[in-house]
């Protein structure tokens, strides 16, 4: 069995970020975007600088908005994929003071201050932002930076004290391989799953060539999977869909999942989840 050394991502890592731009007259407008009652796809070739939004309290600054609360769907939170220009960035960011979020940037570098504390980010970084903290973020360099912005509003629960803030880094996050696997199948979890007061996780899931999730995962959780890199064969609800690099897909609760990675490179996703608290009982 693989140890989880030889699961690690090579140094040189990168990571996907909607391409902008705009295709040629000559492409095909028939794509591979899919909307259903159970999951949406969203490729990669979709996020064109004609479908980003830019946001009060924001300069420089586009956002591609890849999911919102949709009544009927996927309900818990937001995502973004955010582009700064050099000097670009916001002193007030979250306009929702319950609201809690996860920055990864794919990359450029950042500058994101929290409280009193000052980080400089750059790609692979993560960084955990609580509900109601004072922070801003600057692209501090020369060229373009980039990061998915993931919001969610906390879930406060009786006893429980709200998490702290946490910045760390994608090599600082020892992969841990899924039991029974062979290593071919592993999660670098930013935070530690058992920390209840967390009411969502962002983690990144890795398979080796030829790794799959070998069942139809049916859950309460609700999705958001970024493909940072890599391809594969994604089983969603009843239908196989081919994704690869900077393609997103979003999932309501309960839809059947799995997937079979592809190609010679490790398939990677940025995953979103809810969890630890219980559901409530009226919409």
């Amino acid at each position: 069995m693989r140890d989880a050394s030889d699961i690690r991502p090579a140094p040189a890592m990168t990571y996907a970020f909607p391409p902008g731009g705009l295709p040629d007259q000559r492409q095909d407008p028939e794509g591979r975007a899919i909307f259903t009652t159970a999951y949406a796809v969203i490729p990669a070739d979709t996020m064109r600088d004609i479908v980003t939004s830019f946001l009060p309290g924001w300069v420089h600054a586009r956002a591609w908005i890849l999911a919102r609360p949709l009544s009927g769907f996927a309900e818990t939170f937001a995502q973004y994929a955010v582009e700064l220009a050099p000097g670009g960035g916001s002193n007030a960011p979250e306009p929702d003071h319950d609201a809690q979020a996860v920055i990864f940037v794919t990359h450029g570098q950042a500058r994101l201050t929290l409280g009193r504390d000052t980080y400089d980010l750059r790609p692979g970084s993560y960084a955990y932002i609580p509900a109601s903290a004072v922070w801003t973020i600057f692209n501090i360099g020369d060229e373009p930076c980039g990061f998915h912005w993931i919001r969610k509003r906390y879930r406060k629960v009786r006893g429980i004290s709200p998490p702290e803030a946490r910045i760390t880094h994608d090599d600082d996050v020892t992969p841990v391989p899924m039991p029974d696997t062979g290593g071919v199948w592993a999660t670098q979890r930013f935070v530690d799953p058992l920390d209840l007061r967390h009411d969502f996780h962002v983690n990144i899931v890795t398979f080796r060539p030829g790794g799959r999730i070998p069942f139809a995962e049916t859950h309460v959780m609700e999705h958001g999977l970024y493909v940072l890199q890599g391809e594969a064969d994604y089983l969603l609800n009843d239908t196989w869909v081919h994704v690869g690099p900077g393609d997103f897909m979003w999932l309501r609760a309960f839809c059947p999942q799995a997937c079979i990675a592809k190609g010679s490179e490790p398939f990677r996703y940025l995953l979103y989840k809810d969890v630890n608290r219980h559901p409530e009982l009226s919409l």
